[in-house]
């Protein structure tokens, strides 16, 4: 299926693109879409019938910083906030390179206190990224950090891309099978997004920055991937720092196979230990969905 087309030339082909893979999937009928303006960021929230409405995964999708969107990714954040029994927020930051770096920071920083003014305590609140945003979820919680705001009670990462140097060996040992993601394509996305910003900066590629006093990490990574690298340095660096961190590597995996959850039945277990990881860091006990 992936292989089947080939990624177009122009950035809005691409971004069609990456809607369309997913269009495939129908959201399930018992999920409650509602858009919202998160102070002047897009957002949607979804919810399904067990969701506690006090507690919510605020979630910033892949595509490089340049692709992805709300669209392209609702029916797996859906699915990852009935697996946790909580509503969900997807955030639609600016994307490269009309709005190249830090704007998606600052939205994802926005998205966050958007929350906390909505009356969700911190201790409630999951923060989750994949690919792009998955490093972005990290460089959020330090910003976060530094700027002495509370932090969520844990981070979910997702095949996350946290180093734009691209300096991870299996860049090179793991293109062969890996369909989704390859180095020249990750250069091109990191020149939209850098514009002429270092790749090495912590806020860019967290895994250079200092990530002492973050909250509990899930990182969930395939084997087949390209940013295999990214996510295993990304644990080592958070548990050298005293974080408490949750690496899985799923075999054979691609990147963002959780996106295929409905045709995978690995991307379906991953998204059940999602649930089960941030129903134990908001210190709640599974349940039958």
């Amino acid at each position: 299926m992936l292989a089947a087309g080939q990624r177009p030339v122009d950035v809005s082909g691409r971004r069609q693109r990456l809607d369309d893979l997913t269009a495939r999937y129908e959201m399930p009928p018992d999920v409650v879409v509602e858009p919202v303006d998160a102070n002047g960021v897009a957002a949607e929230w979804t919810t399904t019938p067990a969701a506690d409405p006090a507690r919510v995964i605020m979630f910033l999708h892949g595509g490089g910083y340049v692709s992805g969107s709300i669209k392209s990714h609702r029916h797996m954040i859906a699915q990852a906030g009935r697996e946790a029994g909580t509503r969900t927020l997807a955030l639609g930051y600016r994307l490269a390179p009309e709005h190249p770096f830090p704007a998606a920071l600052e939205d994802a920083l926005t998205g966050y206190r958007f929350l906390l003014a909505q009356g969700f305590l911190p201790e409630n609140i999951v923060l989750a990224g994949e690919s792009a945003g998955g490093g972005l979820a990290i460089a959020t919680l330090v910003s976060l950090r530094d700027a002495g705001t509370a932090l969520p009670a844990g981070a979910w990462c997702s095949s996350p891309w946290t180093d734009l140097e691209m300096s991870g060996a299996t860049m090179q040992t793991k293109a062969a099978v890996d369909p989704l993601i390859q180095g020249p394509y990750l250069h091109e996305l990191a020149a939209a997004y850098l514009q002429g910003s270092d790749p090495r900066m912590s806020m860019v590629s967290p895994i250079y920055a200092d990530l002492r006093g973050l909250p509990p990490l899930l990182i969930q990574v395939g084997s087949d991937e390209t940013l295999l690298d990214d996510a295993i340095r990304l644990a080592g660096v958070a548990a050298a720092a005293d974080v408490r961190t949750t690496l899985q590597v799923w075999p054979h995996m691609i990147h963002a196979w959780h996106l295929f959850y409905a045709q995978l039945a690995d991307g379906r277990r991953a998204l059940a230990e999602v649930g089960a990881f941030v129903r134990a860091t908001l210190g709640r006990s599974p349940e039958i969905r």
